[in-house]
């Protein structure tokens, strides 16, 4: 016996087609979808429904699809969320201020099967994949507790992406439609750490849409060390599907490096990486490691990730050093998750 319709998993589409269901003219669906949006608490908040209808929906749907458990808020403004979902397991959301606005990174998975070496999401591995509205929710709960409206989006969190393709591309449409959060194609970006077929795809269905990929090494024998995807695709491979990819969509790709002390660090490492680069449509946005307890890696001195960037540069390769968010909290993808399992 299935539950009550969780309205966050529905495009306005599907909602109208609910909301017909329920015997109720078309129209309610815009008043319901913009409403749930601006980040309505409940049902009796949509006061543009009639009563019996509100009461109506408290029988038949749930509105949210996460609920806060845990929030920590950094000096610097950035909110880490940890947030229950169906089920019992949480995922975790990052609220971040920059000069253009205030941006959110959402979850994709409960937990993830990558398996990268210096990363705390896949520690305990793969629980379940995430819904629509699992992670569409994330952001409208961040903008409901920060009073921010929320205009760009990247889903770099728990999980590989790519890994739960349908449900991330149901959330990047609800994401876009302008009858709800309305935030532009071009202020989401989604990491992948390489799932090459996918990434074809995402071309194809989401070409406005921002990609970065998981790079975090100049060659085959790092990349494998770090990052268990490596040892089935090849980064000559990895690389020739995203010159591909930005010849198909004309949008530069990111290429996401995160810097570790002794393993991917040192001049050598980048006169490579820059070299393998040479001439694709790219930036590379090179990542201080946030520590993680359960593993041996440490973050690569500010120094270095300086000189490190400085060799692209010469180079030719567009380079920017992360701005290091959240020091002072749990800040590292998946660790205030696994502080609370362990």
């Amino acid at each position: 016996m299935s539950g009550p319709a969780v309205l966050k998993n529905m495009t306005y589409g599907e909602l109208e087609q609910f909301v017909l269901s329920l015997g109720q003219k078309k129209f309610r669906a815009t008043q319901i979808f913009r409403r749930m949006y601006e980040g309505c608490a409940d049902f009796d908040e949509i006061t543009e429904l009639p009563l019996s209808m509100r009461q109506q929906l408290q029988e038949t749907a749930v509105l949210h699809a996460v609920s806060l458990k845990e929030r920590q808020v950094s000096s610097d403004g950035t909110r880490k969320y940890l947030f229950e979902i169906a089920g019992g397991d949480t995922v975790e959301s990052v609220y971040m201020r920059y000069k253009y606005g205030s941006s959110v990174c959402v979850s994709s998975q409960a937990g993830c099967r990558m398996g990268c070496a210096f990363c705390a999401s896949g520690i305990n591995g793969l629980n379940r994949n995430l819904t629509a509205g699992e992670i569409v929710d994330q952001i409208t709960a961040v903008a409901r507790d920060t009073g921010s409206r929320i205009g760009h989006v990247v889903v770099m969190g728990t999980g590989e992406p790519f890994d739960n393709y349908d449900e991330l591309i149901r959330a990047l449409r609800i994401m876009h439609d302008s009858r709800g959060l309305g935030i532009g194609a071009r202020n989401i970006t989604v990491s992948t750490c390489g799932l090459t077929d996918r990434i074809y795809d995402f071309a194809k269905d989401m070409p406005q849409v921002g990609l970065a990929v998981s790079l975090h090494a100049p060659d085959d024998e790092i990349r494998r060390q770090l990052m268990p995807v490596a040892r089935s695709c090849s980064m000559d491979k990895l690389l020739h599907v995203c010159r591909d990819y930005t010849e198909i969509t004309h949008r530069r790709i990111t290429f996401e490096y995160a810097l570790i002390s002794g393993v991917n660090d040192r001049a050598q490492d980048a006169e490579k990486l820059a070299a393998r680069l040479r001439g694709m449509l790219c930036h590379v946005n090179l990542i201080p490691l946030n520590t993680v307890n359960e593993n041996e890696f440490q973050s690569s001195a500010r120094e270095k990730a300086g000189a490190f960037a400085e060799i692209l540069e010469k180079r030719g390769i567009q380079v920017t050093v992360r701005r290091q968010l959240g020091a002072d909290i749990s800040a590292a993808c998946g660790q205030l998750r696994l502080n609370r399992e362990s």
